[in-house]
């Protein structure tokens, strides 16, 4: 005689994990474990992942991926479009899907690939914003230095726009890899790529600073080597680094500024100033030189004056009894 399933005495084994949420964990896995991401890009990708399980699941009653094609995703997204979603928010779905669908394949989950033809939204080309050198002093001077949380604020502050360091690597930061007597500091990039990065003198002086009373006054009893800290003496978050950021912008009266306006400012202005292009990227630790390009974006009056500074036959001649004609700066 089987034993009845319906009865609780009887062996039974635990019901199978749902094919979405295996899916889910193996792409998680994956970008840990075989490409190597940082926590947040992890999360980011389980992100993504999630919300087109909680549409194509949960709303539209697909039940694994399995049962997903080309027209299935092509309607998931065209549902992003009409729903207000960002350009920039369907483009990275849509490269999540494309990564997600293709190791399913690999994996031999799913037969075929839905998303060899599936297009990418176009983001269109949105310059970032810059801020001046004025407005860069105005927000670095917002922070209270007399006190341990307005030091590290000054000092998340100070080495976000003195090294265009992305703000996960900022906070990342351990108090052995600021050498504040070489001023240089010592930061791990995406995919474990690792770059040495000069430091300021106004950088090293609110890193001296805050390790002198600062830090002590926050680490309290915490077992941490992180750099920055929080109230709690743990390591600062990048979320809470982001508020420090936008806190201090509102309080300097620029409005919304996060940490990524600084590391743009920071591109930006050291072309500006002169620096090469490969310098740049080696210093932001893209690997890429075509993501490095996109900070040239120099305003028409600093081109001008390069130009005018760099070419033999730059000056233009006046017309006779004329005066040197000018145009305006629109910028």
């Amino acid at each position: 005689m089987h034993p009845d399933p319906s009865d609780a005495t009887s062996t039974s084994f635990a019901p199978a994990r749902d094919p979405w949420d295996r899916a889910v964990a193996a792409l998680v896995d994956h970008v840990r474990l075989e490409r190597g991401r940082r926590a947040n890009t992890v999360d980011a990708y389980r992100r993504d992942a999630q919300a087109v399980v909680a549409m194509l699941r949960d709303e539209w009653g697909i039940t694994g991926p399995d049962a997903v094609d080309l027209g299935l995703l092509r309607r998931y997204l065209a549902s992003l479009a009409t729903g207000g979603y960002a350009r920039s928010t369907r483009a990275r779905r849509t490269s999540t899907l494309r990564i997600w669908f293709g190791l399913l394949h690999q994996q031999g989950v799913i037969a075929e690939d839905p998303t060899l033809a599936l297009a990418t939204p176009k983001q269109g080309r949105q310059l970032p914003r810059v801020l001046r050198a004025d407005q860069v002093v105005a927000l670095l001077g917002s922070p209270d230095r007399t006190s341990p949380v307005g030091q590290r604020d000054a000092t998340l502050l100070e080495l976000l726009y003195g090294t265009g360091a992305r703000v996960g690597e900022i906070c990342g930061l351990t108090v052995g890899a600021v050498d504040v007597a070489q001023q240089l500091v010592r930061l791990d990039g995406k995919g474990g790529r690792q770059r040495i990065v000069p430091l300021g003198e106004p950088a090293v002086d609110a890193v001296t600073a805050y390790l002198g009373t600062g830090r002590p006054a926050l680490h309290g009893e915490a077992a941490t080597d992180a750099l920055l800290l929080n109230q709690r003496g743990g390591a600062l978050g990048v979320r809470d680094a982001r508020t420090i950021v936008e806190r201090a912008g509102r309080h300097a009266g620029l409005g919304h500024v996060t940490p990524h306006t600084l590391r743009h400012s920071y591109a930006t202005h050291l072309l500006e100033g002169g620096a090469d292009l490969r310098q740049v990227q080696e210093l932001l630790g893209h690997a890429s030189l075509a993501t490095t390009q996109r900070y040239t974006h120099l305003s028409r009056g600093r081109l001008r004056e390069v130009h005018a500074a760099a070419h033999p036959r730059a000056r233009a001649r006046p017309a006779h009894g004329s005066a040197p004609a000018t145009v305006p700066d629109r910028e």
